[in-house]
């Protein structure tokens, strides 16, 4: 699990395709002192597994499933990536609770200055804009940020300068792709309100007293108005 702070930005070494996964080496200025084999490390937001380190580098095994879902089947030797070590029990949760299993790709439909910030339009996949709420927490490319507002299939977002300093939205461009994670407790919601109206539905019975959740059981305890 992550927060969604980037430690430091990495440097492709190489991607090597092996049939449908491929192994991708980094270069970074993080410690990996204490990183042990097998441990997570998020890759632009991708949680992957290092197989392998050596000096200021690391290998990790990319699967099919993430290639398909995600930037890293694009990258290529000497761009950036963000890069954060997973969360251990006592760190500081400075964003949000970030999985590392990305939902889709998105796409930079603008960057707009405003002061000293730079406010960022995404194109999402549909069905994702479901998930993102105004003031709600969102992950691209591993990066924890706040909803400005959202609309059909896009969203919006501030870059403030130190997270452009520090991460590979600096320099990322219009058109350019990003990965997607969208809040994993929106989802869990989600799936308990269809549990819910799917006991009601089987059971002829209300779903609250069938130990599920809708709407209705939310807006009378006032998770909603």
């Amino acid at each position: 699990m992550f927060t969604g702070i980037v430690a430091a930005m990495g440097t492709v070494r190489r991607l090597i395709r092996r049939g449908e996964d491929a192994m991708l080496e980094v270069d970074t200025s993080l410690d990996l002192g204490d990183v042990r084999i097998g441990d997570s490390i998020a890759v632009n937001g991708a949680c992957l597994t290092v197989t392998d380190k050596s000096g200021d580098a690391f290998t990790a095994d990319v699967s099919a499933e993430t290639l398909s879902r995600t930037t890293l089947k694009i990258v290529r030797t000497g761009d950036r990536v963000n890069l954060e070590l997973s969360l251990r029990v006592g760190d500081r949760l400075g964003g949000h609770i970030v999985l590392g299993h990305v939902d889709g790709v998105g796409k930079i439909l603008e960057k707009t200055p405003r002061s000293r910030s730079v406010v960022f339009g995404f194109e999402i996949d549909p069905g994702l804009d479901r998930y993102i709420v105004a003031k709600g927490s969102i992950t691209v490319d591993g990066i924890s940020l706040t909803v400005n507002r959202c609309e059909k299939n896009r969203f919006y977002v501030n870059i403030i300068p130190h997270t452009a300093a520090g991460t590979t939205l600096g320099f990322k461009a219009v058109s350019d792709s990003v990965n997607i994670e969208t809040d994993i407790l929106a989802r869990h919601l989600e799936k308990l309100i269809f549990a819910g109206k799917e006991m009601e539905s089987t059971a002829g019975a209300k779903a609250g007293s069938a130990g599920g959740v809708d709407l209705d059981l939310l807006a009378r305890h006032g998770f909603l108005k």
